[in-house]
């Protein structure tokens, strides 16, 4: 009897340790820094730094390339995209439509929170991205995409002049669900500061208005051509008769950027990046920087590494579209500053120069902007200074180079607008070229290396991996747009 009780109470201590040790327990085994539900500011921050790296990524990977600002120093296969070689490519495609799911979830959660600036705020993502997506390649998944949870893997493409509606008029849905009285109650927001009041009126809200206002006349000029079907001159004219309703950028403050902190996790995606990658295998070309040289252009050492040329510092460029025989020499012609791996303000989305850009080309062409095209362009000009942090002379714009010729032809105006719309879109996704399809400029030299059948691309093919993943996705949009290869023109370009 008495070996029983010598194993029946150290069972009894144990047993009470248990209960008291798991009473309680789900109380004491809170993460404080783990929310238990998921908000819309838990999402929005990381979705907007991942979502800017894709393009950010993109416009040095992609962009620079294919329109000129930069070339490879060696290039012997006879590929590439500075000889109009554009292959199949995933691009943006996954990395947007996976932070896409991430807009789906903030826009659903604000929604049953009733809370409209990031319902908003959503939309304005949903719309840049897809703007973006659908000007790379034409049909795209949309008003099927982000379904898989619903058992949707096969998504069907939408056409381009559907998505283009829907962006249009959700871009004007956010623009009345902004809500200036009220701060973002989760935070989040690493674009504006949005979750403070100065006085009674959040300055952050206004200056998400604005994006989508500017954002919207971006897209509503590349639809020019597209008049008789989506009416864009009653749009224009509408934002540009309400400044109330429709704000848009005005001030360098309001520029749609995300400043990379330099702190974890939130670094410029080129914080790591090899010098080899970096510079040592990328030059900026002769048609970038000869113009710049001509005008003495202070954001040259922003931007570019000068090189000595017979004992004179020199910005100097290499051809784009070399022959295939062509090798430059490491270290003799200039590259990207390493400033720029570690610069805050490289994570641009859309800025005031754009947008006064923008209204020269609206002015030249007989809309009411307030101003003449000559001082929207010279306005762009002094805005792309100040945003990259240059110091602009006092003589800059009496150039010969650079000012602005009101006597000429109406589309050599426009000719000088867009070439320094095109300086403005530095590392900003793929605009530039999208512009340079939609008007014609800037016109770039030929180099003797591209073969006569190349055409300068008007679109990205699709994804190779969607000819097994949604195959019938994929023959639908190929017969809808005309062909699955870079020389078919999208909807708005035809």
């Amino acid at each position: 009897m008495k070996n029983k009780f010598k194993y029946i109470i150290p069972i009894l201590v144990m047993w009470s340790l248990i209960t008291s040790c798991t009473k309680n327990f789900e109380e004491i085994n809170v993460d404080p820094n783990r929310p238990e539900k998921v908000n819309p500011g838990v999402i929005l921050g990381q979705m907007q730094y991942r979502i800017i790296n894709n393009s950010v990524t993109a416009a040095r990977g992609f962009t620079h390339e294919l329109m000129q600002i930069d070339a490879p120093r060696a290039s012997t296969s006879g590929l590439g995209l500075h000889r109009y070689v554009v292959n199949p490519g995933a691009g943006v495609w996954n990395s947007f439509y996976q932070n896409l799911t991430d807009a789906e979830d903030i826009y659903s959660i604000a929604d049953r929170l009733k809370e409209n600036n990031y319902k908003a705020i959503a939309l304005v993502y949903k719309c840049w991205a897809y703007s973006i997506l659908t000007d790379l390649y034409g049909d795209v998944p949309y008003s099927q995409a982000i379904k898989a949870t619903e058992g949707n893997f096969k998504p069907s493409f939408d056409k381009q002049k559907d998505i283009y509606t829907q962006i249009l008029r959700d871009l004007e849905t956010a623009n009345g669900l902004f809500d200036d009285t009220k701060i973002l109650p989760y935070g989040g927001d690493l674009v504006y500061n949005t979750s403070v009041l100065t006085g009674d009126k959040n300055i952050g809200i206004q200056r998400w208005k604005k994006f989508t206002n500017s954002l919207r006349l971006r897209l509503l000029l590349r639809l020019s051509k597209k008049e008789g079907e989506l009416k864009i001159k009653d749009q224009i004219t509408a934002i540009l008769a309400d400044a109330v309703k429709y704000p848009t950028f005005t001030t360098n403050s309001d520029d749609a950027i995300f400043r990379y902190p330099g702190t974890f996790p939130y670094f410029n995606p080129y914080y790591n990046a090899r010098t080899l990658d970096w510079r040592e295998g990328t030059y900026f070309t002769e048609f970038f920087l000869n113009p710049m040289n001509a005008s003495a252009d202070p954001r040259r050492a922003i931007w570019a590494i000068p090189v000595m040329v017979g004992g004179v510092s020199t910005f100097r460029g290499i051809q784009s579209g070399y022959p295939t025989t062509l090798e430059y020499v490491v270290g003799q012609n200039s590259s990207y500053t390493d400033a720029l791996k570690t610069l805050p303000q490289l994570g641009v989305m859309m800025t005031l120069a754009e947008v006064e850009f923008i209204k020269a080309e609206l002015s030249l062409k007989g809309y009411i902007t307030g101003k003449m095209p000559k001082a929207h362009y010279e306005a762009g000009i002094s805005a792309s200074m100040i945003q990259w942090g240059a110091v602009m002379p006092a003589t800059f714009l009496t150039q010969k180079s650079i000012v602005y010729d009101a006597t000429v032809a109406s589309e050599k105006q426009l000719e000088q607008i867009m070439l320094q719309k095109y300086y403005a879109y530095l590392f900003v996704d793929y605009q530039a070229w999208f512009e340079k399809r939609r008007t014609g400029y800037p016109v770039l030299p030929r180099g003797a290396g591209i073969p006569a059948e190349n055409k300068f691309p008007s679109r990205v093919p699709y994804p190779t991996y969607l000819q097994s993943l949604n195959p019938e996705g994929v023959a639908g949009a190929t017969v809808s747009i005309g062909g699955d290869n870079s020389n078919t023109k999208v909807w708005w370009e035809k």
